[in-house]
């Protein structure tokens, strides 16, 4: 049979409209793609999302290269300002345009497309699992985590696992994600008491306690980095009292911080440390701090070896790059399945993911392939 064209896949998901949380139709597509080629497909929605699990080989073999993407994609921001269809897939010198182009309808693409050819051809000794999520853009509380937990429940489970996110910041080959930074936003609600702000000893200001809270947590270094990691950091995110009046003191002010940590802290830890500044600062201005935490995830490494081996050793091969191991950027579904198996992340060129005109170079497609293809050949030879 013919090899499956990955770049006329990618086009045929772009043309499903899967804006988080609408299924669109890709996964359909993909369940029946893959279907006919003899893999087991099987839904596995929750929520109100939809996510694919198929497996080609024996469940529970000792040997099972998994991989992991999405084909949600996140809103178009201001339609008009596309130059192309941002569902139409339209090729324009060289490059494919539409919602998910890069992120990550041509990861999925290349790596059914290479899965499906590899298992045609040189059907392996061992198994090889896609999980596909229609929640990673969203809140992502129903998408990886419910693959997971099915797969958890009916006994499958993966050996090593490729997620297929771009990668890339430059140039196709550079860069190999092998672990991600913790994420974490906490709310600080700051109570005082209103008054006329031409009698403040009358009231009690909670501006100063929060511009004091925000300088000390902005000002405070959180480490200088690690073997694998940049330096933790925080941003102060927003700060808000609401008020249009200038001949009011607010009763209440809140503010915003996102931390994004190595593994040189925990969610916990750093939730506690941020507790303690709002205690303190509290009682240094008679005022009531609360705070509300959200953990996206926490930092995770895979080290350095076999994984990250064999997947720079079938970049190099494709490209003629080494790329580099890198853990920076945001969060991906990584986080999930680094519970699950080790897991490294590896795709596209990233440049304009979530812009307007998102757009993938055509021929970089079928190299993605070509690297995927490779990866599972020298996993299973």
């Amino acid at each position: 049979m013919s090899p499956i064209d990955a770049t006329q896949l990618t086009a045929d998901l772009i043309r499903c409209p899967s804006v988080t949380p609408e299924e669109g139709g890709a996964l359909t597509l993909l369940a029946g793609i893959l279907g006919a080629a003899g893999f087991e497909c099987t839904r596995a929605d929750r929520g109100g999302i939809s996510n694919l699990f198929a497996r080609w080989g024996p469940k529970g073999h000792a040997r099972t290269f998994g991989f992991n993407g999405h084909t949600d994609v996140v809103p178009l921001g201001d339609e008009a300002a596309w130059t192309m269809p941002p569902f139409g897939a339209e090729i324009k010198d060289g490059f494919m345009y539409g919602r998910g182009a890069t992120d990550m309808k041509s990861g999925v693409a290349a790596f059914a497309a290479a899965a499906i050819d590899h298992v045609r051809d040189t059907p392996p000794d061992g198994a090889i699992i896609l999980t596909i999520t229609g929640d990673e853009e969203g809140d992502a509380l129903d998408g990886t985590t419910a693959l997971l937990d099915h797969m958890e429940q009916t006994g499958e489970a993966m050996s090593v696992c490729l997620v297929g996110e771009p990668t890339c910041p430059d140039k196709m080959g550079e860069m190999i994600k092998v672990g991600r930074r913790g994420s974490m936003t906490a709310w600080f609600s700051v109570t005082g008491q209103q008054g006329h702000s031409a009698y403040p000893h009358r009231a009690r200001n909670p501006l100063p306690a929060m511009a004091r809270l925000m300088d000390r947590l902005a000002s405070h270094e959180l480490d200088q980095g690690t073997d694998h990691f940049d330096a933790s950091t925080l941003a102060v995110v927003t700060i808000d009292t609401g008020n249009p009046a200038t001949n009011v003191i607010p009763a209440r002010c809140k503010g915003t911080v996102n931390i994004r940590f190595n593994n040189t802290h925990t969610g916990a830890s750093l939730s506690d440390w941020l507790r303690n500044e709002a205690d303190k600062v509290a009682g240094e201005f008679g005022v009531a701090i609360d705070m509300r935490v959200k953990i996206s995830g926490e930092s995770f490494l895979t080290p350095p070896g076999p994984l990250s081996d064999l997947v720079a050793g079938a970049v190099k091969a494709e490209t003629g790059v080494m790329p580099v191991l890198s853990t920076s950027g945001g969060t991906s579904d990584a986080r999930f399945v680094k519970n699950h198996c080790p897991v490294v992340e590896f795709g596209l060129v990233g440049r304009t993911m979530h812009q307007v005109d998102e757009r993938v170079r055509v021929e970089q497609i079928d190299q993605l392939k070509q690297i995927y293809a490779r990866i599972l050949k020298d996993y299973f030879g």
